[in-house]
């Protein structure tokens, strides 16, 4: 689980923008972009070439 600490300073590297965590709390969310970016052993991974479209979220709920 990522900390409240960390998620205050996390910014989207597209927009700058403030991320959210998703309801399974494994991934992060950026609204403004409508990107998703994954956290992998409770690491955010923020990196543009790794973020996946919002439609991924939801047409494969399992997934994330």
């Amino acid at each position: 689980m990522i900390s409240q600490n960390l998620l205050d300073i996390i910014a989207c590297p597209q927009c700058k923008g403030a991320v959210q965590l998703t309801e399974m709390q494994d991934s992060l969310v950026c609204p403004t972009c409508q990107l998703l970016y994954a956290i992998r052993d409770g690491i955010p991974i923020m990196l543009l070439d790794e973020a996946k479209p919002l439609e991924y979220l939801r047409s494969s709920p399992n997934q994330y």
